[in-house]
Parts: C-alpha cells; sequence; structure tokens
C-alpha cells in the first residue's frame, strides 16, 4: 500500500470534498466507512476507485481479515496515519477502513420489469428515514426507488449508514421531474398507489399488487397535492392510538411489506 502523511496530499483533498453534497456531484464520487461496508461493496463489486486504511486497522476486531482481502484486490490502497483517517472520516469511533467509489446511475427504462414493484419517495429529508427505507425496500423485493428532487441526498454519509448496504443492492433513480416520470408509470399500466390520510380504504385492502408503485411522501407535509391527483389510488394505515403519524420509514415499511405479502401469494 502507498503511505500518505498529509492532509495536503491531493488524494486527501479529494477525499476530503466528499463531505459535500456539491463536489460528490460534480466528481460523481461518495465514500463508505467501515470494515462489512467496505466487505459488502467489494462483494458487490461496484466501482472502487480507492481504499483508504487507517495504520489502527489491524489491531481493530476483523481488521487483520480485512487487510488480507484488500491485498488479494487490484484496487488502489492507502495508508494513513490514524490522527489523518479520524480527520477524514465522518463517524466518531472509525473503525479505520473507508472506500472511495464512483456513483452508479440508472435511468427509469433500465430499471422497468415485466412485473414491477417500485417505491416513490416525495421529497423524504431525514437521511435516516431515508438510509431505512433503501434497506427495507431492499428485503421487501422491491425492483427499484424512484426519488423526487426533494428528496436528501442518497450519497449523504448518514443515509449511507441506514443503508447497511443496500445501496449495493437495489437500482435507484433520481427523478428531475415526478410528475412526468409518474405518468410515463402510468403509460406503461404501472399503477400508483399513494399513502395519504385521505384515502378511502386501508393499505392491507389492495387486491392488485402487480406492477404497482408505493408513493410515500414528505415526513411532515406527505405527498404533493399533484401527485395525489394523479394516483390511482390512495391508502391509509388505520391508527387506533392517539397518535397523529407514523414516521415515514414505518409507514413505507408496512406498505411494502404488505405488497410484497401478497406478491408471494400471485
Amino acid at each position: 500500500m502507498n503511505y500518505i502523511s498529509s492532509n495536503k496530499n491531493p488524494a486527501i483533498k479529494v477525499l476530503k470534498s466528499l463531505k459535500d453534497k456539491r463536489h460528490r456531484e460534480a466528481k460523481n464520487m461518495y465514500f463508505i466507512e467501515g470494515i462489512r461496508f467496505v466487505q459488502e461493496a467489494l462483494k458487490e463489486n461496484v466501482k472502487i476507485d480507492k481504499i483508504f486504511v487507517s495504520e489502527k486497522l489491524e489491531y481493530t476486531n476483523g481488521g487483520k481479515e480485512m487487510l488480507k482481502t484488500i491485498d488479494k484486490t487490484k484496487k488502489d490502497c492507502f495508508t494513513l496515519p490514524h490522527k489523518l483517517f479520524k480527520e477524514i472520516s465522518d463517524t466518531d469511533s472509525p473503525q479505520g477502513i473507508l472506500a472511495q467509489i464512483e456513483m452508479q446511475k440508472y435511468s427509469l427504462d433500465t430499471m422497468l420489469y415485466k412485473d414491477n414493484f417500485f417505491v416513490v419517495l416525495d421529497s423524504i429529508q431525514d437521511p435516516g428515514n431515508m438510509g431505512t427505507i433503501i434497506r427495507t425496500a431492499d428485503a421487501a423485493g422491491a425492483t427499484g426507488l424512484i426519488l423526487s428532487r426533494g428528496c436528501v441526498d442518497i450519497y449523504n454519509p448518514k443515509v449511507l449508514r441506514s443503508t447497511m448496504g443496500s445501496i449495493f443492492h437495489i437500482p435507484i433513480y433520481s427523478s428531475n421531474d415526478i410528475l412526468k416520470d409518474l405518468n410515463y408509470l402510468k403509460d406503461k399500466k404501472i399503477k400508483l398507489c399513494a399513502s395519504h390520510l385521505e384515502g378511502k380504504k386501508p393499505y392491507y385492502s389492495l387486491d392488485n399488487v402487480s406492477n404497482i408503485a408505493v408513493i410515500i411522501g414528505n415526513e411532515a407535509k406527505g405527498i404533493s397535492d399533484d401527485i395525489k391527483n394523479i394516483s390511482n389510488s390512495l391508502v391509509k394505515i388505520p391508527m387506533v392510538g392517539r397518535a397523529e403519524s407514523l414516521n415515514a420509514s414505518v409507514a413505507a415499511g408496512l406498505l411494502m411489506f404488505e405488497i410484497m405479502r401478497k406478491r408471494m401469494q400471485i
């Protein structure tokens, strides 16, 4: 491995800049941290540009095995003093390894299958919610996620940590015009089912879950009126307690797993 000791090194400057969304988009790069996360990236064969390792990694639980794994790859690898590694890390107690990765872009057409199960997110802004929804969509067998422009950046480090590696398992499309793209799905005979307080039917009453896109709205405002108006159906999640609403990721999980359950019965 190459050794870097200065925070003025060009590779370190690039890596540090990726904490900012503008620089991530300009360079088409992001970074992930942690032994399990990097192992998942290596297993999924994503486009890893560089790997950075702290001198203390070998003393971390699982660190020696990780170093052996890295040695078998042909990736550009760099060793850093732990003080410098902590400077570039986005966590309080870093394990000592991170990877710089090239973003994977998808188009809506490449995500279409014969029988689709999309999760559409309208202005989900909380990083924890976004990461949890991505992870849950992966677990529920969704064929892809579609994000409106108001959503939090999926390459935000907090989002990435919350996905627990699912960011590599499911295609995600960031829409520049969500209404246009949703109408395109309708033209492809994909039903738009939105979670909404005005829904007349409970979510578990859905009777046709093939070729479906379930829509989850913003944590505070729900889905926009424009999206509500073009949806084929509105469903609600019944509540008997005094809470006014559910967390967005919890609501998304209930809908996704109900759709998964019914799709498994088809």
